[in-house]
């Protein structure tokens, strides 16, 4: 993969940027095991640009995740980060406004990273402009979608069709995003532009509906949920403490498990258009859709799971399955296989 210079990462390094860059990787570690992960098996320059873009994405998140905050409230402060990022408002504003909205139900590392807004954004805005527009588009597409949806609703959305557009404004735009910034740095993988970004959507689309799944408990306690209510038969309260017990809730999220097998079954279309020799590339995407099936097997095998710990991937596991996607990265005909073989118990077509 090309690596060539421009922007704050290669030129003029400044002390503040030096601290950014510092900041940046210790926040990785603690905001997400998953990035922490696969993000170093990235070439250099696409390890900031895209470690930067996930961050932010999280601030995105702290925000729509946050009960004390009204709609409208929400609403106006999404704006206005989608406003920083794009360097219309001053980062300085946004925070100070942003920092005494944020409750104790937003955990220590995520204030953290909102009280170090300013910080990352002067990341964001030294890197090229190709780069900064795919992660304004992306940001501004996320947050507009998040005030749309409101944060979730205790009865979850209305259809299969709410869900995917959800899942697109929140995951599947962050695929896309990935797509344009490997396409920056890479001329092979440019010129199949046309067939990844369709699969790069839906890739994020299912890593999404995974999470969904997975956090379905602990989004109810807390008021939310995305699970869409078309795909549960009448009578299934998605609030009700109870409802994991019921059989018509299994059925419904046995429906949704198949959904997102479908999705990682374009995923993996999409990780073999990398060429093989980008085998970073290939293992940053890789260990994460290994994550992803690894976590809807636990989720078939333990339907009426209390909580996400209860079908979080032990670390052994992910070892293993990170070991063995590595081994094999290059090998289209054995990760097909291996594929095969990881969803052979899972819902398929319902």
């Amino acid at each position: 993969m090309a690596e060539s210079g421009g922007g704050i990462l290669e030129e003029a390094r400044s002390p503040r940027a030096d601290r950014a860059v510092d900041y940046q990787e210790r926040a990785l570690l603690r905001v997400s095991r998953t990035f922490a992960l696969t993000i170093p098996q990235l070439p250099r320059r696409l390890r900031r640009v895209i470690g930067n873009a996930y961050l932010l994405c999280r601030i995105a998140d702290t925000i729509e995740d946050e009960p004390a905050l009204s709609g409208p409230r929400k609403q106006k402060l999404l704006g206005e980060f989608a406003q920083a990022v794009a360097g219309r408002v001053p980062a300085g504003a946004f925070v100070a406004r942003l920092g005494p909205m944020l409750s104790d139900a937003t955990g220590p590392d995520e204030w953290d990273l909102a009280a170090h807004t300013g910080l990352l954004l002067d990341l964001t805005h030294g890197f090229r402009p190709a780069e900064r527009a795919a992660i304004e588009r992306c940001i501004r597409i996320m947050t507009e979608g998040m005030a749309e949806f409101g944060g979730g609703a205790p009865g979850g959305l209305d259809t299969l069709r709410d869900l995917e557009r959800y899942t697109y404004c929140v995951a599947g735009v962050v695929g896309e995003m990935i797509t344009d910034l490997l396409c920056e740095h890479a001329p092979e993988i440019a010129a199949r532009r046309d067939r990844l970004r369709p699969l790069a959507a839906r890739f994020g689309c299912g890593l999404q509906l995974v999470n969904i799944l997975k956090d379905f408990h602990a989004d109810r306690r807390r008021g939310a949920c995305w699970l869409p209510r078309a795909a549960f038969a009448d009578g299934v309260d998605l609030s009700s403490p109870e409802v994991r017990r019921q059989a018509a809730f299994l059925e419904g999220q046995t429906r949704l498990v198949a959904v997102a097998l479908e999705h990682l079954e374009a995923a993996l279309e999409y990780v073999l258009l990398i060429p093989p020799r980008d085998a970073g590339v290939r293992r940053f995407l890789l260990w994460t859709l290994g994550l992803a099936v690894l976590t809807l097997r636990r989720i078939r095998a333990n339907p009426r799971f209390a909580n996400g710990d209860a079908v979080k991937v032990p670390g052994a596991q992910l070892w293993a399955a990170v070991a063995v996607t590595s081994a094999v990265a290059r090998w289209d005909a054995v990760l097909r296989w291996l594929f095969r073989v990881a969803t052979a118990q899972l819902p398929r077509g319902m």
